[in-house]
């Protein structure tokens, strides 16, 4: 996907994007892969690649109309180089996102980034998701909570519903179909208080399929959870 028909696609779901939007997109490409060289960001670089599988990819929730512009405040998980958040962010500048990342050379990046494209109302925390989630600061607090492929759904809703406010909504983006995973996560997703919503299930402009788990939180989220890092991986609530 070149970046004109990454633009053209878009268009098709009315997103006209602006010059500043346009050399945005453009300076995060060259910024990511001139860091990928000294920091593992990603093993897509290739320009039509990232394009597809990174910003294309990353926009979805927005595509599909699960995002929208308004000042909504979005936490993002294990981010890595900025996805799925910040490609949002450059659509919707009015998103309040913040990006939790355990590797401060990740979050080094991130914050050259954020200052070289101009994006305001973002925030970067280096920690697990795990301690900051028993935060009061950040704890209950976000309307969304995304995270793409970063892990099993027994896992990750331990990671991410304890963040989110009553009715916040997580978004999961998955390349596969996780109908085997929803199935392991039942007992957890129950037990922090969300509710599977749907699936959103949709393919790339070149097929690859990719879907998108809505999971509400109805309840508050027992203190209990999220348990000290690195528990929910290897003991997944069941």
């Amino acid at each position: 996907m070149t970046p004109d028909e990454f633009l053209s696609a878009l268009t098709e779901f009315d997103i006209q994007l602006s010059d500043k939007q346009i050399k945005q997109f453009e300076r995060y490409f060259e910024l990511l892969v001139e860091w990928n060289e000294k920091i593992n960001l990603t093993a897509i670089t290739e320009k039509n690649e990232v394009y597809l599988k990174h910003f294309y990819d990353s926009i979805a929730p927005v595509l599909y109309g699960l995002i929208t512009d308004q000042p909504v405040s979005i936490l993002d998980i294990g981010a890595g180089a900025g996805f799925p958040s910040l490609p949002m962010k450059i659509i919707f500048p009015e998103l309040k996102v913040t990006i939790i990342d355990s590797l401060n050379k990740r979050i080094n990046f991130l914050s050259l980034l954020t200052e070289e494209l101009g994006l305001e109302n973002v925030t970067l925390l280096h920690g697990r998701a795990e301690d900051f989630g028993q935060d009061t600061n950040y704890r209950g607090t976000f309307d969304f909570v995304t995270a793409r492929a970063v892990a099993r759904l027994s896992v990750l809703t331990e990671f991410t519903i304890p963040f989110l406010k009553k009715n916040g909504i997580l978004l999961s983006l998955k390349a596969a179909q996780f109908e085997e995973e929803l199935n392991d996560a039942k007992k957890a997703i129950a037990t922090l208080g969300g509710k599977f919503i749907k699936e959103v299930a949709y393919e790339l402009p070149n097929g690859d399929e990719r879907h998108i788990a809505l999971i509400e939180k109805k309840k508050e989220t027992p203190k209990k959870y999220p348990r000290k890092a690195g528990t929910p991986a290897k003991n997944p609530i069941k």
